[in-house]
């Protein structure tokens, strides 16, 4: 049975109670398994000691030190408290100066010895900290003696549990309301209410052939760790027993959907479907298409998969796929995460697919009650043989008279529950999911592991290279100039800012600003302030009114209303507007031969797979196509990612930097992939242990298929809980 106190809310907890449990259920923390499971982003080395004569301007260390005086408490204005003391050595002082901690002139007694964590500033011969951590010393030396370094330097032992120097200390993510001390003195305190009952999911016998250490050294050394070396024994176990858990439900997921027994369709005349295309399709789209055939035709359900990068043709496939559908007599539905992007694939069917008798149906929440009782009635009467459309195919009005077919585009938005939702309206129908987002090898053997495969690796002919540049603001006036020599000569151009309104950035706050569409991913701002984002309404209307008023400019953003939204993408698609001023809403599914030029404002806001996203916007015609980043004065990391973009047109390439640098966590911007986030694994990183721990599942399902096993139960209950599917089969 599974112990309750792993349940426990965090409010129960001491130092926490109801005011610090919102802050962090913020954080995805509710239990004392969530905040044992919080694992440290980074960890900061206080473990260096030095005397006050060998001190180094900027370097970070801990000084054993007593004080000298009572400290001095002076008020300098309302708001602003300085406490200072000196405190000494036996071979010099230190200067301490505290900000607004007034606690300090009463929690620092004359005489005690201290130890003091901080930046060393002021001069060689006179050094100081500011805000520095301390320690009583005699309250660190009850709980263990301190043993000698070399050079005469001290080195304290960590076996102090609360202690917040001379240790290796970890660093967790944050949010308002909550600091390091609160979160580490909460994290301390459910280890030790948990005792012996802390989440072990892996098999005796697994943790054993791969050398893994117990549970429960493995909580305490990822969070408190004693050294070095017991943090990496700490998080083999727990990276390998995360991508252990994440592999073996992948494989459960498989081996349940290939026992369904599928819907067989017929191979239909393909050279009607072929004979009617304007061009002639890549080896690959050809390759993809014979696959996702086969399996249709087979007795089991399909799965499949179909990833490729920008413009590598797609929704051919899923075309191909439909014609099949529909030529068998039976129904296909098809899937977008927008209204812009399922009418995009709603009129390039039409073209495609109407001519030779296949009766299409669009269904939004845009549409009015009526009309969307006109598409519930032919859907049910079998009268509409491809249904297109957003969310609103999964509404309970739905019902198809016979559905054999749901495709979804850009699946990561979706998740695993909507998925499913379209698929109960079927009888074991076969499912093919796409994927614009190039994907590492890698992350789609996990993301994907119940699915087949099938990788567009080839460009169709005509597809252009868009030439990149990263640019600062000395270039503005040289860019809008471009932009008005490009209109000049007939072509359109889009600019992407991160934001819809500047008030966002005002709410978010200075340090971390994020796009409230399309999952862009928070970076630190560096010296950049906010009043310098761009945001989309604001920038419209300067760039109308001041910079191009002679341009016919339109925007388009995802909180307008669904009619102007569509007005705007019409004009634009229609070469009535020349400049589109958008947020990422136009990330994908927007295809507007004509538009040369894509200008992306605060690039360094962006993952790189988001910045080739919106790059594929351009080079889409038979027109040289360009993309200007501009950036930040962010951090050198966010430069370095901005030149990956600008030496390679590669989405695949891109994509492996982009988990490399973010980690899966941010690789799809949010959680709706329906998989949950990696809270240590990298799977950049972690190759090795992730080899072994798809071994290891293997092994443990080859033995116990439904792992009914006593000691696979946990894993069982693991698998069952992080996904919340497959319950009833996985307890």
């Amino acid at each position: 049975m599974e112990n309750k106190s792993l349940e426990t809310s965090v409010r129960f907890l001491k130092g926490v109670g109801q005011a610090r449990e919102k802050f962090m259920s913020k954080l995805g923390i509710e239990t004392l398994r969530d905040l044992v499971s919080f694992f440290p982003r980074a960890y900061e080395d206080r473990t260096q000691f030095k005397k006050t004569n060998s001190l180094i301007i900027g370097e970070t260390v801990c000084v054993r030190a007593m004080a000298a005086a009572t400290p001095q408490l002076s008020h300098i204005r309302k708001g602003l408290d300085i406490v200072k003391l000196r405190a000494v050595d036996e071979v010099g002082a230190l200067e301490l100066t505290f900000f607004n901690q007034s606690f300090v002139k009463d929690a620092i007694k004359p005489g005690e010895t201290y130890i003091f964590y901080g930046k060393v500033e002021g001069s060689l011969t006179r050094p100081a900290m500011i805000n520095p951590l301390f320690d009583r010393d005699d309250a660190r030396q009850e709980h263990g003696s301190f043993i000698s370094a070399k050079e005469g330097m001290d080195a304290p032992t960590n076996s102090t549990k609360t202690a917040v120097t001379g240790r290796i200390m970890p660093i967790y993510p944050l949010t308002a309301g909550l600091s390091q001390k609160i979160v580490f003195t909460a994290v301390r305190n459910a280890l030790d209410q948990c005792g012996d009952e802390l989440p072990d999911v892996l098999p005796v016998s697994v943790a054993r052939k791969y050398e893994l250490c117990k549970v429960r050294y493995a909580y305490e050394n990822i969070h408190c760790p004693d050294d070095y070396k017991a943090l990496e024994i700490a998080r083999k176990r727990l990276i390998f027993e995360e991508l252990f858990v994440l592999i073996a439900a992948m494989k459960l997921l498989r081996e349940g959907r290939s026992e369904k027994t599928g819907r067989s369709l017929t191979q239909p005349n393909w050279k009607e479907f072929f004979g009617a295309l304007t061009f002639t399709p890549t080896n690959a789209q050809k390759r993809a298409i014979d696959e996702a055939a086969r399996d249709m035709v087979s007795d089991s359900v399909m799965n499949r998969l179909i990833q490729g990068d920008v413009g590598s043709g797609k929704t051919l496939v899923a075309a191909a796929c439909c014609f099949m559908t529909c030529r068998s007599g039976c129904q296909a539905a098809f899937m977008a995460p927008t209204e812009i992007l399922a009418r995009q694939h709603y009129v390039s069917l039409v073209q495609l697919l109407e001519p030779m008798g296949i009766r299409i149906g669009f269904l939004t929440g845009s549409l009015t009650a009526k009309q969307k009782r006109d598409v519930y009635g032919k859907l049910s009467l079998g009268e509409i043989d491809l249904i297109i459309g957003t969310h609103a195919l999964i509404s309970e009005s739905v019902n198809f008279r016979d559905l054999a077919l749901v495709i979804t585009d850009e699946q990561h938005r979706f998740g695993v529950n909507q998925r499913s939702m379209l698929t109960e309206k079927g009888d074991s129908p076969h499912v093919l999911v796409m994927s614009a987002t190039p994907i590492p090898r890698t992350l789609a053997l996990i993301i994907y592991g119940d699915l087949d495969v099938s990788v567009i690796d080839e460009l169709p002919p005509g597809r252009q290279t868009i030439e990149t540049y990263v640019v600062g603001e000395q270039h503005r006036k040289r860019i809008y100039d471009f932009v008005r020599k490009l209109v000049g000569a007939g072509r359109q151009v889009y600019i992407i800012c991160p934001m819809v309104e500047e008030r966002e950035a005002q709410q978010e706050g200075s340090s971390v600003v994020f796009a409230k569409e399309g999952g862009v991913t928070p970076t630190s701002t560096g010296n950049n302030p906010t009043s310098l984002l761009k945001s989309a309404r604001e920038y419209y209307e300067e760039l109308k009114k001041d910079i191009f008023p002679d341009l016919r400019v339109a925007l388009v953003h995802g909180k307008m209303p669904t009619k102007e939204k569509d007005a705007a993408m019409s004009a634009f698609t229609n070469g009535a507007a020349d400049v589109l001023v958008a947020t990422t809403v136009v990330e994908v599914g927007v295809d507007v031969s004509n538009a040369a030029l894509i200008i992306i404002e605060n690039a360094d806001r962006f993952g790189l797979s988001q910045l080739h996203q919106l790059r594929g916007r351009v080079g889409r015609g038979e027109f040289e196509s360009y993309c200007v980043l501009f950036r930040g004065a962010g951090s050198e990391n966010s430069r370095e990612r901005l030149e990956i973009m600008r030496t390679t047109n590669d989405g695949f390439k891109i994509a492996e930097e982009d988990l490399k640098q973010r980690g899966p966590g941010d690789f799809f911007g949010s959680r709706q992939h329906g998989l949950p986030d990696m809270k240590i694994a990298n799977l950049a990183s972690d190759m090795f242990v992730l080899q072994q721990a798809q071994k290891a599942a293997d092994e443990v399902l080859s033995l116990d298929p439904m792992l009914e096993a006593v000691e696979n139960r946990p894993l069982a209950r693991q698998i069952s809980r992080v996904f919340e599917i497959n319950a009833d089969r996985l307890n």
